[in-house]
């Protein structure tokens, strides 16, 4: 799922695209799509983006022209709009020629240029979502990136709620204090500080003051220099060793990549992959939170775990190279495997000697009867079968009978005259 790192990654990808690009005509929306139409028409606007935690807005600006006919055009926009997007599972941004607009695109704004290219959001599961006339939702908290100052003093006044009475892993993905936090950056930030997850919110954040004693600007300059090490050195985990610091410089980290974990035309995510410490990293341990996502840890996972959560079954992705060849694949669909096959033997056995060990006695003794008497029918019939076949014979043994028969017959009527 998208985090604050991808999406603030997302407004600079719009931004370096559509930088100096006129845009015109509608906003179009697909038709399968369950969010609003954008009531904009244009017929010359600049895109501009910026992000807040979990959220991007981009904002339509028209160009007025030196004719003030044209401006008055009837349907034609000539204010600014805000479109606030939140990105749901897999939302993202993607800037193509017409003719390779993504499948799963939802939302497109065409530009004024021949041949044409399509700013595109892209959604395959369609869990995001967008807002014309939109602005930040007000539930949301600060920005733990760009609006440091402010986020930590919301976090230490709001201690007493309830909601830090829950364990702090469930409570950095409550987005009214801890806004653009996510599944993967919890799991980072806890590693790190060695914190267990299922541990009160409120015991680990208590003490903590509402002004760092690291300047902010200071801890960016820091993080932009350990970004480029795999592994973040002793000394700064030292003076790090604060929570909501590491909330604010742990998201840089993922931005200061380069946007090379972001950037749609390549999906190159090796870097990411080798920045990640503990979430799906190998030897880490799993389990479900009380809101069932999945938390990623090392070592004991503290007094408030689910007493009844199970580690998730890790998911094999393998992309196989025949991956749109259809046809052969449906034809081994219909048809099945032997493999296929002896596992649905296998399990119809499994639940005949299931069955008969839940059932009552004098059920399975009924059963057993029943069971050995379509044996024994089965068995007397098939004796049957094989002595009519014992009595079928022969043609020439069926022609030294019939002989046999009638010089028979010929005595017995010698006898009869005599």
């Amino acid at each position: 799922m998208p985090e604050g790192p991808e999406l603030h990654l997302a407004s600079l990808y719009v931004n370096r695209m559509c930088d100096g690009l006129v845009f015109t005509g509608a906003v179009r929306k697909s038709e399968v799509s369950k969010s609003p139409e954008v009531p904009f028409t244009c017929e010359a606007y600049r895109i501009t983006a910026a992000s807040r935690g979990k959220e991007v807005k981009l904002t339509l600006t028209p160009i007025k022209g030196d004719n003030p006919k044209q401006r008055a055009k009837t349907g034609h926009a000539d204010q600014p709009m805000d479109i606030v997007f939140r990105f749901g599972m897999s939302g993202y941004f993607r800037f193509t020629t017409e003719d390779e607009i993504p499948k799963h695109s939802h939302l497109r704004f065409y530009s004024k240029e021949k041949p044409c290219r399509v700013l595109s959001f892209v959604d395959t599961r369609r869990f995001g979502s967008w807002q014309p006339h939109g602005t930040w939702q007000p539930d949301r908290g600060p920005c733990i990136m760009f609006e440091y100052k402010s986020f930590r003093e919301n976090v230490v006044s709001h201690l007493s709620d309830r909601a830090f009475d829950r364990p702090i892993c469930e409570v950095l993905l409550n987005q009214k204090f801890f806004n653009g936090i996510g599944n993967y950056l919890r799991a980072e930030i806890l590693f790190r500080l060695n914190i267990p997850p299922f541990v009160s919110a409120r015991t680990v954040l208590e003490g903590l003051e509402s002004e760092d004693s690291c300047e902010s600007d200071e801890c960016v300059k820091n993080e932009k220099s350990s970004a480029k090490t795999k592994v973040v050195k002793k000394e700064e985990e030292a003076a790090a060793a604060d929570l909501l610091r590491l909330c604010h410089t742990v998201p840089l980290e993922v931005v200061n990549q380069g946007g090379k974990g972001y950037d749609p035309e390549k999906e190159d995510y090796s870097d990411f992959k080798a920045w990640l410490q503990c979430y799906y990293v190998d030897g880490m341990k799993s389990i479900r939170d009380h809101n069932g996502r999945t938390m990623w840890f090392k070592g004991d996972p503290g007094p408030m775990a689910p007493k009844d959560s199970k580690s998730p079954k890790a998911k094999k992705r393998t992309k196989k190279e025949d991956d749109h060849d259809y046809t052969q694949k449906k034809k081994v669909a219909r048809g099945g495997s032997e493999s296929t096959t002896k596992k649905k033997v296998g399990k119809q056995e499994t639940k005949r000697v299931k069955k008969e060990k839940d059932a009552h006695p004098w059920e399975a003794g009924l059963e057993k009867r029943k069971n050995e008497k379509t044996r024994s029918g089965s068995t007397a019939q098939r004796e049957k079968r094989q002595n009519a076949h014992r009595r079928t014979s022969s043609p020439a043994e069926m022609t030294a009978g019939s002989q046999r028969r009638s010089s028979r017959v010929t005595r017995q009527n010698s006898e009869k005259r005599r």
